[in-house]
């Protein structure tokens, strides 16, 4: 029985191990090539087709240099303040965000950082539960070593979520404002930005009071920022 649950154990050691190869191998590639898809993606793929079986998603990569200096800004500003100063985890973010879900009694900060926000967006659920985080933390820790902050900022921009089916600066600037990423201005930037925490929602409540705020609050911040050259 001993032997039995050893051999077990080693397998799943041994299973784990390679999963861990096999997102490294990735984040390596990634390095050099841009992703064609996402676990987000392919997730608001399936949700997409449960009613529209012919729907497909809006993305469109655009290099780092074509995507407006004021969006850098203004997802920096809103999501990572300290982007280029640490190594993937933010711990007075992480400190303040379980402070303020331990006053509210609930879940209302999420302290994470971008390069955390990648991996979980580049591989994995939305879900929060230990061991999804655990591996976020790991792939994070894969991306930081052998990423550039510019690289992950670059990534991050072309695939996050930004509406139903909308992935990337390219397609979220299209969609809300008829122009492209290179185009997007401060206020503009301010907004999508501020979409972020809740793209689904928000892309039919451009108007809602919570977002101007928060699109304003950004506004203010933007210039307190460094992004990568």
């Amino acid at each position: 029985m001993g032997r039995l649950l050893w051999r077990g154990l080693l397998s799943l050691l041994a299973l784990v191990f390679l999963l861990q190869l096999w997102f490294f191998a990735h984040v390596l590639w990634w390095k050099v090539f841009d992703p064609s898809t996402t676990a987000f993606m392919r997730a608001g793929m399936a949700r997409l087709q449960q009613t529209r079986p012919d729907a497909e998603l809006r993305y469109r990569w655009v290099d780092y240099e074509r995507i407006s200096v004021h969006l850098k800004r203004a997802v920096v500003a809103a999501e990572d303040s300290r982007f280029v100063q640490h190594s993937g985890f933010d711990w007075d973010g992480i400190e303040y965000a379980a402070r303020k879900n331990l006053e509210k009694g609930r879940f209302a900060a999420g302290g994470s950082t971008i390069s955390q926000q990648l991996a979980k967006n580049l591989f994995l659920s939305p879900s929060r539960n230990p061991m999804r985080k655990a591996q976020e933390a790991v792939i994070t820790v894969m991306i930081e070593q052998t990423w550039s902050k510019r690289r992950i900022l670059e990534v991050y921009l072309n695939v996050i979520e930004w509406g139903n089916g909308i992935h990337g600066a390219e397609a979220a600037a299209r969609r809300y404002f008829g122009t492209s990423a290179a185009a997007v201005g401060r206020d503009q930037a301010a907004l999508l930005a501020a979409m972020i925490p809740n793209p689904r929602h928000y892309e039919h409540n451009l108007s809602s009071r919570a977002l101007l705020k928060r699109k304003a609050t950004i506004a203010a911040r933007m210039h307190l920022v460094s992004v990568p050259k």
